[in-house]
């Protein structure tokens, strides 16, 4: 079914902005310029578990065929499943965000996003099966026509480096591919999964730090009151910035395997 729907501008800031890195195990962070915004973070587990049970299942499926055959009515059947299962996930989780952005009046949604970056992904063989299964581009489409129809304006923002650099430290955040052969330095480090290490010693979540630090790769003045004093000098963001994420909570497994 096909059908058309009118824009609707909300209440939006033009000076408030917003970022989401889009992970794994963490579909989703986000974060904002607006004062007093709290990072947000959705669970990517469900659909790494949907993801999996369909692996086990067409991997048997397939054992079972012979060499002439590459699919079958069952595993065509499994794989739509799977397909509405994310879908529908997808669905929901771009929905929710769209929504804390019209709550928090933000007028622009930057997207993080390379070029390529399942075909180069060099994770390990289980983790690279389950981030290149992860439909990325169409969760994108979804939260880019969502945002379009209330007026929010979207940003897709390259973002190689932005999980390595320091956001309180303010660290240049250079594109891949363009650093010539010296390789660029960083003040903090991931020190464990999920933790980013700061030079100052502060330990914040990690993909909220990748978040912010696309927000301000795309618009390095969204932070004006924090990044750049009066003579134009970098100077350092206050640590207040990043605070505990709490999760969107968002309809678990059990809800979603009613969807057949």
């Amino acid at each position: 079914m096909v059908y058309t729907k009118a824009e609707e501008q909300k209440q939006v800031s033009p000076s408030l902005v917003a970022a989401v890195d889009i992970g794994v195990n963490n579909l989703v962070a986000l974060t904002s310029n607006k004062t007093g915004f709290v990072p947000r973070l959705v669970n990517g587990r469900p659909i790494k578990s949907v993801n999996q049970r369909y692996n086990k299942q067409a991997a048997k499926l397939r054992k079972k065929m012979s060499h002439n055959h590459h699919t079958s009515r069952t595993l065509e059947r499994v794989s739509a499943k799977r397909t509405r299962r994310i879908e529908h996930y997808m669905h929901t989780v771009s929905r929710r965000l769209i929504d804390v952005l019209v709550t928090e009046q933000i007028a622009t949604l930057v997207i993080g996003n390379n070029p390529g970056w399942k075909q180069e992904s060099s994770m390990s063989k289980k983790q690279n099966q389950h981030f290149v299964q992860l439909p990325h581009a169409r969760f994108i489409d979804m939260l880019t026509y969502k945002a379009t129809l209330v007026g929010i304006s979207v940003i897709v923002q390259e973002e190689s480096y932005t999980s390595k650099a320091s956001f309180l430290d303010l660290d240049p955040i250079p594109v891949y591919g363009k650093t010539g052969e010296k390789q660029p330095v960083f003040s903090g480090r991931r020190i464990a999964r999920g933790l980013y290490k700061a030079k100052s010693g502060r330990v914040f979540n990690a993909d909220v730090n990748g978040s912010y630090n696309i927000l301000r790769k795309a618009l390095p003045d969204a932070f004006s009151n924090g990044i750049k004093d009066v003579n134009k000098t970098l100077v350092a963001l206050p640590a207040s910035l990043v605070v505990h994420p709490v999760r969107i909570v968002i309809p678990s497994k059990s809800n979603m395997s009613r969807i057949r």
